[in-house]
């Protein structure tokens, strides 16, 4: 076993005598007072609280290398590379502050290491010490390559120990090898299986040559995007456009001698065009006096997560003010260096640190009441104050009043929607023609389901949500998908579409969000809206043409009572808690016991959805009024609104499957007289067509 890893084993169990204390590289690495992770390797916060993963991973790299067949001679190096390589994330306060202060760039750690290990070393003059001196200062330098963190002119500090004569070419391959098999490896050893032919062709290119070509400036954006790719990012049309548009290739010249730090952990979760807005920002602070050689994006990284149920989550409440704020940021105001100041409270900021001239640290900057702002809707998630919470959050920074983007579990919503395919197959008997609009595409479902089945249709996706339609361009995009998907509002379709071009426009569990989020006319749950929404899809109709919805319905007569007995012992304070909450209309309810109320039956059903989707989905499901409508005066409604021309085809109301499932464990539903009964119809399926 190597010294280094019965060094750590002796720490871990206690053995004060034996565990070489005494070895600075050791010390520094368990006296660490301060996380310094790449939080992308990280699943959940709270592991940081007792672990000290740093020393972990020294631990597991030194395992790898243990475990290797290697001549002593470079086992014995590449123990002491290893040993010493991450010591600059290492070190208490005290020790971070004194090195700082000295002029050791611990933020950025393969340096700082390398300067660390140098104050060490019996023999500072030696080709021994000068060998892992160097091996330390690049020992991530090829996977940082291939991540697109560093250029490939760095690699030249590999190549000079040839050129130098300290060892071969031979030599600085398997040493190479060797060393970014333990240090790959001990992230993933599939992660080094992924990417070892790579990493073995740069090290042979690495021990022959001097000089290294950069790759295109596009070429290394596509390695940082790496991430955004994986998950459905469009890159190559949207850097061309972007480059079309804003040169910026030219804007990101200076990128080509810049090494960049936790900037895919810190920025993968922005689209391309507000990365580019970051870099360019951060670029600018180039000057003559003090060389820009590195840019850390640490203090975004560190603060843009936090646990969400035992879980690492991005903080999306920061994210959608951040890209709120990207998209206000105009191109001309970064170019010509001015601070923007889009709102009081959120700023950027890139400063230098005097003690390490060279690299600059990028972050956002919130007002401490924002800040504490976005710290009370993580802490009241899941509680009654949630809604209020995100509500002045939205005040705060002029975001939408609607709930179109679901903040923390947006994904699990969407993954949700998806699972109606079911439901949605019925849409599918109705659809006319080639040109077909899907209004709230929500997780894609129906647009899969039109391409899959009707292939000579390309169905178009119409949403109002930035997000959403970020989301189904990635799903587009990683799936190879045909469907079209744009941002726009349905209550002005013409503005997207000629009229009388549309052959179906579908409002699939659309109509009732509209209805519930939008202030038409200055005030919400106003069936003007509706109104609007029918108009804005009649005008855009060919003849011939059909709106087809699929929407809640309330039950007829209206009239009707319905006895509600709760079988958990919370039911009635979810009850109480909905009426005080619900904005539709009011609820009315007579409470015979202490598990028993009297309800019209529109208002328990209406209650009723909200119950069957749980405490998650409470915020989002309490705004929404899903029944306006009884079949018959939907019927009616839509002859006033849209005339003799739109045709009713079909017409018919069901009760959604689920409901039943879901709701048998929760509560019984009875007449007047005790008898227990089904739960009345939910949903309505209306085809319209628009006659000449």
């Amino acid at each position: 076993m190597l010294k280094s890893l019965q060094a750590i084993m002796d720490y871990r169990q206690g053995n004060k005598e034996n565990h070489q204390i005494g070895s600075h590289w050791l010390h520094y690495l368990v006296s660490a007072e301060e996380r310094v992770v790449n939080m992308e390797r990280i699943q959940s916060l709270q592991e940081l609280v007792h672990a000290n993963p740093v020393l972990d991973y020294v631990e597991r790299s030194l395992r790898l290398l243990d475990s290797m067949s290697l001549s002593f001679w470079i086992k014995e190096i590449l123990e002491e590379v290893l040993c010493w390589a991450e010591v600059a994330k290492g070190g208490t306060l005290r020790d971070r502050i004194q090195w700082r202060e000295r002029g050791i760039n611990c933020y950025v750690h393969n340096s700082g290491s390398a300067e660390l290990y140098l104050d060490h070393a019996e023999d500072r003059l030696s080709a021994r010490t000068s060998v892992i001196h160097r091996l330390i200062e690049a020992h991530g330098l090829i996977g940082q390559q291939i991540r697109g963190e560093v250029p490939a002119t760095e690699s030249v500090i590999l190549s000079d120990m040839v050129a130098d004569q300290w060892i071969t070419s031979v030599e600085l391959e398997r040493l190479l090898i060797a060393l970014n098999y333990c240090v790959i490896g001990a992230v993933s050893l599939e992660l080094w299986q992924s990417v070892q032919s790579e990493v073995e062709e740069r090290i042979r290119y690495i021990a022959r040559h001097t000089t290294f070509p950069n790759e295109s400036t596009k070429e290394r954006i596509r390695r940082l995007r790496a991430s955004s790719i994986r998950r459905g990012e469009d890159f190559d049309t949207d850097y061309d456009m972007l480059e079309r548009m804003y040169s910026m290739g030219e804007r990101l010249v200076p990128l080509d001698s810049v090494t960049m730090w936790y900037v895919e952990a810190a920025l993968q979760h922005f689209s391309l065009e507000q990365f580019l807005k970051i870099i360019t920002i951060t670029l600018q602070q180039k000057s003559q006096n003090d060389p820009l050689k590195h840019i850390s994006f640490e203090h975004v990284m560190n603060t843009m997560y936090y646990d969400y149920k035992g879980t690492k989550k991005i903080n999306v409440y920061k994210q959608r003010i951040i890209e709120k704020y990207l998209s206000e940021l105009t191109w001309d105001v970064i170019e010509s260096g001015a601070m923007a100041q889009l709102n009081p409270h959120l700023t950027y900021r890139v400063e230098r640190i005097s003690h390490i001239p060279d690299t600059v640290f990028f972050q956002f900057e919130f007002s401490p009441a924002a800040e504490k702002l976005i710290d009370f809707c993580v802490e009241a998630e899941k509680s009654p104050l949630y809604e209020q919470a995100v509500l002045m959050l939205f005040d705060l920074f002029d975001l939408r009043r609607d709930a179109y983007d679901r903040f923390h579990n947006e994904e699990e919503y969407l993954a949700d929607m998806n699972q109606t395919a079911d439901y949605k197959k019925i849409i599918l008997d109705y659809i006319v023609g080639t040109n077909v609009l899907d209004i709230g595409p929500g997780g894609g479902v129906l647009l899969d389901l039109i391409e899959e089945r009707m292939p000579d249709i390309t169905p178009i996706g119409i949403d109002i949500s930035t997000n959403v339609v970020e989301a189904l361009n990635r799903k587009k995009q990683l799936e190879g998908r045909r469907w079209e998907v744009m941002q726009g509002d349905a209550l002005n379709l013409k503005d997207y579409v000629q009229a009388g071009s549309v052959d179906t426009v579908i409002f699939s569990s659309i109509l009732h969000e509209l209805f519930s989020y939008i202030p038409y006319q200055g005030r919400k749950f106003n069936l003007n809206t509706i109104a609007a929404a029918l108009k804005s899809a009649f005008d855009v109709l060919a003849t011939g043409g059909r709106i087809i919805i699929r929407d809640g319905i309330m039950t007829h007569p209206v009239e009707q009572q319905r006895k509600i007995r709760f079988l958990q012992p919370d039911g009635i304070q979810w009850l109480e808690r909905y009426c005080k909450d619900f904005a539709g209309r009011s609820i009315s309810v007579e409470k015979l016991s202490d598990n028993e109320v009297v309800m019209a039956v529109n208002d328990a059903m209406e209650f009723l959805y909200t119950y069957t989707w749980g405490e998650e989905a409470y915020i989002h499901e309490v705004q929404e009024q899903f029944g306006y409508f009884t079949l018959p005066d939907y019927m009616e409604f839509i002859h006033a609104t849209l005339g003799a021309e739109a045709n009713i085809l079909t017409s018919q109301a069901y009760l959604q499957a689920g409901y039943s499932e879901v709701l048998q464990h929760k509560i019984q539903m009875m007449d007047l007289a005790g008898r227990e009964v089904p739960l009345p119809d939910s949903t309505c399926f209306i085809v319209i067509e628009r006659q000449a």
